[in-house]
């Protein structure tokens, strides 16, 4: 299974590179016993955009490759994602917000999923530190989850989080992303309260989060 994957995740990161958007939709549905977006996502597009990231960071993918790619996956999960459902659960105030990332599939998915499981939560976009911390300010936001793909991106965690505690903020940061992944312990390094693993885990990490919060009263 792990060799018909590589296959499918190679195949699936050729026809993004080279902007065969048919192709890369033929693949994500012929891949046998794969057929949730969260799966998909976790499993052949985000491995693909890992690979093409690592392929620009080593200058063998151009930055426009890098930019097209991470549309293209963008459009083809946002096709498949579970639509948001009605039913909204009681919470404090949440926000989700990708960190000087080039595409936000990840950011995307796990935004998806949180609202498919009934949760309220604000989508910040792509914003750099600054903007970051103004916005959840500006928001009294709560709990905050980042996503980042690159290790640089990553590390920047670090300052989002001096930044709120500089201003006295008690904003929980939940990150995920493939740099987290590599390193278990890099959540903690970068002072987040916690760290997801892909979508499915994404949802049990929020549930625990608020549930250590005192619950907003509506």
């Amino acid at each position: 299974m792990a060799n018909s994957l590589t296959e499918h995740i190679l195949e699936f990161e050729h026809a993004v590179l080279t902007l065969d958007r048919l192709r890369a939709q033929g693949v994500l549905t012929s891949i046998p016993g794969l057929t949730s977006p969260f799966d998909l996502a976790d499993k052949i597009i985000g491995p693909a955009l890992e690979r093409i990231g690592f392929g620009w960071q080593e200058g063998r993918v151009s930055l426009s490759q890098l930019y097209m790619s991470g549309r293209i996956c963008e459009e083809l999960i946002e096709e498949i994602l579970p639509p948001e459902n009605p039913v909204r659960l009681n919470q404090p105030k949440m926000a989700i917000a990708s960190l000087l990332d080039h595409h936000a599939l990840g950011k995307r998915v796990i935004y998806a999923a949180l609202r498919a499981a009934g949760y309220a939560v604000q989508d910040l976009g792509r914003t750099d530190v600054y903007e970051l911390v103004d916005l959840v300010l500006a928001g009294q936001i709560e709990v905050l989850l980042i996503s980042a793909t690159m290790q640089n991106s990553a590390q920047r965690v670090k300052d989002v989080r001096k930044r709120l505690d500089f201003a006295r903020s008690r904003t929980k940061i939940i990150v995920g992303g493939a740099p987290f992944r590599f390193d278990t312990y890099l959540w903690q390094d970068v002072g987040a309260d916690a760290m997801g693993f892909d979508a499915a885990d994404a949802l049990r990490v929020v549930a625990r989060v608020l549930a250590e919060l005192e619950p907003v009263k509506r």
